[in-house]
């Protein structure tokens, strides 16, 4: 079915049934969001953008990408140990761009959204000369004065993470043609990391309960651990043979992979923490792994058989 491809056309077709009967969205009919606030509770806010080209392929399905770009700001969201809540979103399409593409787009939205229970609220849609560029301002709520930071780190705490490292990279790295000779199951592993992160909203509250400092992977873990690093003014060493990966990576690596790279590599949004050793038991429990401490100092150390590894790439930088 072909629609009127116009701004207006678009809100009311695609987006009004996203933003429902929510008292916040106002039927997307006004130009703001009316939050309320929830007693005992803080705002959480944050803001997450995605380029083609830069942050997922041109040839990426449209409904993957707005999953993708609805997750990776919920799992800043529950890093925090906060609850999501709903959403604004930017929509800057490329001129000419097929009310079809559009379509697809927001029938991934309509499946996370119900999955996440995270509703849309209002934002902007407006054409660009450039590629497809999407943003979303995401809001979560956390008991007041309570919001886990990448500052609270200790000397003496554990670090942990929530899940497989390099598992995206490497779906990249297959979208893009290496390793044809992985298997299609391993291959379809790899492609669906980088493509659908899952945040772990299952583990915020064990998070907020137990950890100091929390962030989500999204730069690569090395790149992560050093932001969390300074803001906590500690140093953290992270033992590269206790890091988790997956069957797919392993055969990745057999293939020729670098178990460095997987560290190195973005777009795991696992959650990375630090806790004192009763903290890290529970988190354990709760499916997190141990990587390795915080010591006195600054900056990331990732040593391997007890020897610290010289890194070229300490993972992505923004531009």
């Amino acid at each position: 079915m072909t629609g009127d491809n116009s701004e207006f056309s678009v809100i009311d077709r695609l987006f009004k049934p996203l933003a429902g009967l929510t008292a916040e969205a106002r039927g997307l009919i006004d130009d703001v969001a009316v939050l309320g606030a929830r007693e005992g509770y803080d705002l959480v806010v944050t803001t997450d953008a995605m380029v083609e080209g830069v942050h997922f392929l041109s040839t990426d399905p449209l409904d993957l990408v707005a999953r993708k770009l609805l997750r990776v700001n919920i799992s800043d969201l529950v890093a925090k140990g906060a609850d999501p809540y709903g959403y604004q979103l930017l929509t800057a399409w490329p001129k000419g761009m097929a009310y079809e593409g559009k379509e697809i787009f927001a029938a991934g939205l309509r499946v996370d959204q119900d999955e996440f229970d995270f509703d849309l609220f209002g934002g902007d849609t407006v054409s660009t000369d450039g590629p497809l560029l999407l943003a979303i301002t995401a809001f979560g709520h956390a008991p007041t004065g309570r919001t886990l930071s990448r500052a609270g780190a200790r000397v003496g705490d554990r670090v942990l993470v929530g899940g497989f490292i390099g598992d995206a990279h490497l779906g990249l790295r297959v979208l893009r043609g290496e390793f044809d000779e992985l298997s299609d199951a391993h291959k379809a592993h790899l492609i669906k990391a980088y493509r659908l992160p899952q945040p772990r909203d299952d583990m915020a509250d064990t998070v907020l309960e137990n950890a100091h400092a929390s962030m989500d992977i999204s730069d690569g873990l090395i790149a992560d651990a050093t932001h969390l690093a300074k803001a906590s003014e500690v140093r953290i060493v992270i033992d590269l043979d206790r890091v988790p990966t997956s069957d797919a990576a392993r055969a990745a690596m057999v293939l020729g992979a670098d178990a460095v790279d997987l560290v190195t590599g973005g777009d795991d949004y696992q959650m990375l923490c630090t806790a004192s050793a009763a903290g890290a038991k529970v988190l354990i429990a709760a499916g997190f792994v141990e990587v390795g401490q915080c010591e006195a100092g600054e900056g990331v150390d990732l040593v391997s058989n007890g020897q610290v590894l010289e890194l070229e790439d300490r993972g992505w930088v923004h531009g």
